[in-house]
């Protein structure tokens, strides 16, 4: 990969790499865009197979946090970070607080919360060090914003069900949930809530036992494809990549409508391929924003009323960007447009007010 060619492609504003000696922290934090303002994003601590591979992820994830940010009509940027680790090693104090000094190197314009790999725990911790740490509970504030990434996901599936014309009740739905970890759960139990059907898969055991146990959802038989079942809507909410060339051609849904971030692994192609064989595609970026809503509308000082107002939003978005959608060559591709429309209009404004570092 040619780093800075590939910035360049993608609008990156900076990428810092840094290692502690200490803790052995390997971490990489990408600044997409401050053009309408700080980028909240969280921080994913994942055993990736090498260095490349983190530098794609944490690329494309920071690029999604600016249109995701921008959707949802937030006076923030995008940004993300990943730390390397290897398979199994456990999160400790020591390596969360060197991440936190490196996320002071920012000075503010990247506010680090929870990824994959990470929780509320290791936020906290993080914020020890740093007063730009968003996902915490007795150091930082803001807690999981697990539930509420499954609850905008939920108000758009409402959008995807109205937009093909079915009856806006999912009595009788079969969905089919890819991920049955934080998201993953908190989406299942709300469609188990209003008369779903639900189908899932975990690489986690306990995941799927926790899931069947106390959700009633039906786990897949061994050597069953959760992308080759037949369903009403089917739910990525695990890592990204998954809808791609090989597991597109298999899918027996009508809807995809997920939490996971970057679901499509070469979104231009992928995005077509899925509106050529009629499956209305959900742009995870728009529909998995409860998330970023929450913690960066807390960082901006909105209510509670506001946020809740915020995240039903995500429903009404949806619906806008799907029809869209019918003239584009995917949904992908309107959702894009859509938040690109925004961030130009802030650039057109004078890049907006961007907000102060927290303090």
């Amino acid at each position: 990969m040619k780093l800075f060619d590939t910035m360049n492609q993608h609008g990156h504003e900076r990428v810092a790499f840094h290692v502690d000696p200490v803790t052995g922290l390997r971490a990489i934090i990408a600044l997409h865009s401050t053009v309408l303002g700080n980028a909240l994003g969280g921080t994913r601590r994942w055993a990736y197979t090498d260095e490349s591979e983190a530098i794609r992820d944490v690329l494309r994830l920071s690029e999604g946090m600016t249109y995701k940010s921008a959707a949802a009509d937030l006076p923030m940027g995008g940004a993300k970070s990943v730390i390397m680790i290897e398979k199994g090693k456990v999160p400790t104090e020591a390596e969360a607080r060197a991440m936190g000094r490196f996320v002071n190197t920012f000075n503010g314009q990247y506010i680090a919360a929870e990824d994959v790999g990470v929780n509320t725990q290791y936020c906290d911790w993080m914020a020890q060090e740093s007063n730009h740490v968003m996902g915490g509970i007795t150091v930082s504030h803001g807690g999981d914003p697990s539930p509420f990434t499954s609850q905008g996901c939920f108000n758009a599936m409402k959008a995807c069900l109205a937009h093909t014309g079915r009856k806006v009740d999912f009595s009788g739905l079969k969905i089919a949930v890819q991920g049955l970890g934080a998201t993953g759960y908190e989406l299942a139990k709300r469609c188990r809530a209003h008369g779903a059907t639900v189908v899932g898969t975990d690489i986690n055991p306990a995941a799927i036992e926790r899931a069947v146990k106390e959700l009633g959802v039906e786990a897949l038989k061994p050597g069953q494809d959760i992308f080759a079942q037949e369903c009403d809507i089917l739910a990525p909410c695990a890592l990204g990549a998954v809808l791609n060339n090989s597991t597109i051609k298999h899918l027996r849904c009508a809807i995809i409508c997920g939490t996971a971030n970057n679901q499509l692994h070469e979104p231009n192609i992928d995005g077509a391929s899925l509106k050529q064989r009629g499956i209305l595609y959900g742009p995870d970026f728009i529909v998995n924003a409860g998330g970023v809503i929450r913690l960066a509308g807390l960082y901006l000082g909105m209510t509670e009323a506001a946020l809740d107002k915020k995240i039903e939003q995500i429903e009404h978005t949806t619906l806008a960007v799907l029809k869209e959608g019918k003239n584009d060559a995917s949904e992908y591709v309107a959702a894009v447009n859509y938040a690109k429309r925004r961030i130009e209009a802030g650039r057109a404004k004078g890049a907006a007010t961007k907000h102060p570092a927290m303090v």
